[in-house]
């Protein structure tokens, strides 16, 4: 196999394209409700990998409690879905179902005893994402978790 045939499938997916929106470095705050009265800051970048094949995120916190990561976005071009596979520095590993539509971008996992959906709504030009997470460990109630205001950064 010469190094040609081993960039063969590193072109733009072009599914991916209304993920394009969140290219690039943000600024984050936000709260989370098992550390009260605290405003989290960390940094989001969203790169192409591969030339565009999947899209690449890696979240920081500056707070020990809160686990940095990184997530891969895909699309499965039979169903017109979209998957991201997460992983942290806990070892924790998880696939959600992920969409991005009319400036509102949710991703979300439905098992029994974590269940966790997120929703961020793009505003300012989309420079802006206002984000709500909330978690379900019995299925029915949800609770708050982790919410994230990203400000792109110039």
């Amino acid at each position: 196999m010469n190094q040609h045939s081993m960039q063969e499938a590193s072109i733009p997916n072009p599914a991916l394209e209304p993920f394009s929106v969140l290219i690039g470095n943000w600024n984050t705050t936000g709260t989370h409700l098992l550390i009260p009265d605290t405003i989290l800051h960390g940094r989001t970048t969203f790169e192409w990998l591969e030339n565009g094949a999947f899209l690449m995120m890696r979240s920081e916190i500056d707070e020990p409690s809160i686990p940095s990561g990184i997530a891969i976005i895909g699309s499965d071009d039979s169903t017109k879905q979209y998957f991201m596979l997460y992983f942290d520095e806990r070892g924790v590993s998880r696939k959600f179902e992920v969409t991005l539509r009319d400036n509102v971008w949710k991703w979300w996992r439905n098992v029994p005893r974590f269940s966790q959906r997120y929703q961020g709504t793009i505003v300012d030009g989309g420079n802006t994402i206002i984000g709500k997470g909330e978690l379900s460990k019995d299925g029915s109630t949800w609770e708050k978790d982790l919410d994230l205001t990203y400000t792109r950064v110039e």
